[in-house]
């Protein structure tokens, strides 16, 4: 079977229609058990696609291993014109639920990378999402959006992270800023070392499992998911 391999086509074609950044965006740990989903967004300057090329060996993150995502971090930093990641944490989700939260945090990122542009009202932006389905604009109606000075023009693209090159190169930022994340919280709390995030990354492998069932959820664990039975919890 034919590997597919992302291109500039999809940012192309929105800067042909008017677009002076195109923004790919992508989440990380929406199906986690414990910790934050996160949405990871990377600019491109439309003005550059020209000369831009699509990073060797981008794809996919999922595709990628931790070793190859890791080193083509830095260099993904380097290649975009901006990039951000925002988060929602597992409180959050828990309130909320996991597609507003998503659409939080991917405003979280969009302001964050638009305050460090400098990129002000009057600034045509245009966005590509992976998946099918725009969760960032009904969101941004919401009490608990943060200040963004432009929304930009959402489309959705299934897949997006294999086809799109700005939407993978954010789903790699995004996949090693929240793996690095739940390494971290592992290491911080020996009430958190069972649940072996280290290895699992808040997923639900058989050692996490087991953990929940034997010592119950932590207080990083989304309780409104449907958590193995388990004690009277920790953490």
């Amino acid at each position: 079977m034919r590997r597919i391999l992302p291109t500039l086509a999809a940012e192309a074609a929105l800067a042909d229609q008017g677009a002076e950044y195109v923004l790919g965006l992508d989440e990380v740990g929406r199906g986690a058990l414990a910790g934050p989903a996160m949405v990871g967004v990377v600019a491109v300057r439309s003005a550059d696609l020209h000369h831009l090329k699509v990073p060797d060996g981008v794809a996919d993150s999922k595709m990628l291993t931790p070793a190859r995502r890791l080193a083509m971090y830095r260099d993904l930093e380097d290649w975009a014109a901006g990039w951000a990641v925002g988060a929602c944490s597992n409180h959050e989700i828990d309130q909320w639920g996991i597609v507003h939260a998503l659409g939080i945090a991917a405003l979280r990122a969009l302001a964050e990378l638009e305050h460090g542009m400098d990129l002000g009202p009057g600034r045509r932006l245009a966005a590509i999402l992976d998946g099918p389905n725009d969760y960032i604009t009904p969101a941004a109606d919401s009490f608990d959006a943060p200040d963004l000075p432009v929304l930009p023009k959402v489309s959705t693209q299934v897949k997006g992270d294999a086809h799109c090159a700005s939407v993978a190169c954010a789903a790699v930022i995004a996949k090693v800023t929240r793996d690095q994340l739940m390494v971290r919280l592992a290491a911080s709390d020996p009430a958190l070392a069972p649940y072996q995030w280290e290895h699992n990354k808040g997923y639900g492998s058989p050692a996490h499992l087991e953990a929940i069932r034997r010592l119950g959820p932590s207080r990083l664990h989304r309780v409104s998911w449907h958590l193995p039975s388990s004690g009277p919890g920790r953490g």
